[in-house]
C-alpha cells in the first residue's frame, strides 16, 4: 500500500467553477484515491491530509494526536525554522488538556441545548427585525449585511455583553481575521485593536458585572489576559461561521429550487434542512492536528512530529459514510456530520448556531416566497479558499414586491 499511496503536494486554492458548493476537485480526487494521503507542506516537510470521514474523525478523537499552535506546520506557508509560540492564555482552541479544560469547562455550563433553546424567542426577534428592514428598504439588497452577518453579530455580542455600539467594528475586525485575504499588515492591526478592546472590556465587566457570560467569568480565578483570550475566540467563532453558513446556505437553496420549496412547504423540516447544510457546505473545511508519538492511521504510519491536516469538507461528502454526498437533500436520514468537529474541541457554540440557522432559514424563505439571485450565479463573490471560513463575500438578491 505504501508505495501507491496518493501524495498532494499543495492544497487547492480554487475550487471548480460553477461549483461553488463543492470541495475542490483535487481533495474529491484524493479523496478517490484513498481515505489519506501524503502531503508535502512547504519548505518540503513530510505529512499527511486525511479526506476520508471515518480515519478525520478517529484523528479528532484520539490524545495522541495535538492541537498546541506551537505544533502545527502551515498548510500554505513557510515558515523556516522560524518557532511558533504557544498560544496565548484564553485562546482554547489550540491548546491540549490540562489547559484547554481550564477554558472550556466553565463556559459549558452556558452553552448547553437547553440554555440555546431559552435564546430562541431573542434569536427570532432579532430576526423579524432584520427581515423587517429588508422589506422596508426594498429590494435589491445584499443578503450578508442586511441578514446573514449582524443576526449572529448581535446575538454574541448581547451573550458576551459587547455593548451595541462596538458592534460594527467586530464585525469588520474579525472578518480580517478569516476572509483570507488580508493583508499581514492589517491583520495584525485588526487582531491588536479587538485585543486592546477586549482587555478593556473585562476590565469593565469586572468593575461593573452585567448579565452576560463575560460577566459570569469574572467571578472565577480566570486571570484578565485568560478572559480576553476567551472572549476572542467565542467572538470570532459566533460571529463569522454562523453568518457564512446564513449567506452560503441561502445561495445553496436558492440553486437547489426544489430543496428551497420543501423548505418553504414544511417548516417543520428545518431541524434537518440545517443540519444537510452543515454537511453540504462544511464552512469551517479544514484543521490541523500534530502527532505526539507514532501513530498507525489508516494502515500508516504517522510519525512523531508530523501535521495532519483534517479535510472536513470530503469527510462530509464521503460516499463510504453519505449515500449522493454531493447532492443537497434537506430529507437526508444519515446524521452525524462533522461541520463541528469531534471530540474534546468539538464545537462549543454548536447548539448557539443551530438556533440561529433553524430560526432564520424558515424565516427570510417565508417572509419572501420570491426571494431570488440579483446577479448571475457566477457572478456571486465568493471568499477564496485559502479563507478560514469558505462562505461569500456578498449575495445579491431580490424579490417580487
Amino acid at each position: 500500500m505504501g508505495g501507491s499511496l496518493h501524495t498532494v503536494t499543495a492544497l487547492p486554492t480554487a475550487r471548480r467553477p460553477g461549483c461553488p458548493f463543492d470541495p475542490p476537485a483535487e481533495l474529491v480526487d484524493a479523496r478517490r484515491h484513498g481515505p489519506i494521503s501524503r502531503y508535502t507542506f512547504p519548505g518540503g516537510r513530510p505529512g499527511w491530509l486525511i479526506t476520508g470521514y471515518d480515519l478525520v474523525r478517529s484523528v479528532l478523537a484520539d490524545p495522541r494526536f495535538s492541537s498546541r499552535k506551537e505544533l502545527m506546520r502551515h498548510p500554505t506557508i513557510d515558515y523556516g525554522d522560524f518557532e511558533v509560540p504557544p498560544a496565548p492564555p484564553g485562546e482554547f482552541l489550540l491548546m491540549d488538556e490540562p489547559r484547554h479544560s481550564r477554558y472550556r469547562k466553565p463556559l459549558m455550563g452556558r452553552f448547553t441545548v437547553r440554555r440555546m433553546r431559552l435564546l430562541t424567542e431573542r434569536v427570532e426577534q432579532i430576526t423579524v427585525d432584520h427581515l423587517d428592514a429588508m422589506a422596508a428598504a426594498g429590494p435589491p439588497t445584499d443578503l450578508v449585511t442586511a441578514f446573514a452577518r449582524p443576526i449572529p453579530a448581535i446575538v454574541i455580542c448581547e451573550l458576551l455583553g459587547v455593548p451595541y455600539q462596538d458592534r460594527g467594528a467586530f464585525q469588520d475586525q474579525v472578518d480580517s481575521f478569516v476572509n483570507g485575504e488580508t493583508s499581514d499588515e492589517d491583520l495584525f492591526a485588526a487582531y491588536t485593536a479587538t485585543q486592546d478592546y477586549l482587555a478593556e472590556l473585562v476590565v469593565a465587566k469586572r468593575a461593573n458585572p452585567t448579565d452576560d457570560v463575560l460577566s459570569d467569568l469574572t467571578d472565577s480565578d480566570l486571570t484578565d489576559e485568560e478572559l480576553k483570550g476567551m472572549a476572542l475566540i467565542l467572538l470570532a467563532a459566533g460571529l463569522d461561521t454562523t453568518a457564512n453558513m446564513l449567506a452560503l446556505g441561502t445561495f445553496a437553496l436558492l440553486r437547489n429550487p426544489e430543496q428551497l420549496a420543501a423548505l418553504r412547504a414544511d417548516p417543520g423540516l428545518a431541524d434537518g434542512a440545517v443540519e444537510e447544510l452543515l454537511r453540504y457546505l462544511s464552512v469551517a473545511k479544514t484543521f490541523m492536528r500534530t502527532a505526539l508519538e507514532d501513530v498507525e492511521v489508516g494502515g500508516q504510519t504517522i510519525r512523531a512530529g508530523q501535521s495532519v491536516i483534517l479535510s472536513y469538507h470530503t469527510a462530509n461528502r464521503d460516499p463510504e459514510r453519505f449515500a449522493d454526498p454531493h447532492v443537497l437533500d434537506l430529507r437526508r436520514q444519515d446524521a452525524g456530520h462533522l461541520a463541528f468537529g469531534h471530540g474534546i474541541h468539538q464545537c462549543l457554540g454548536q447548539q448557539l448556531a443551530r438556533v440561529e440557522l433553524r430560526v432564520a432559514f424558515p424565516a427570510l424563505v417565508d417572509r419572501f416566497p420570491t426571494l431570488r439571485l440579483a446577479v448571475p450565479p457566477d457572478e456571486v463573490d465568493l471568499r477564496p479558499e485559502t479563507a478560514d471560513i469558505y462562505g461569500v463575500k456578498s449575495l445579491p438578491v431580490t424579490w417580487d414586491v
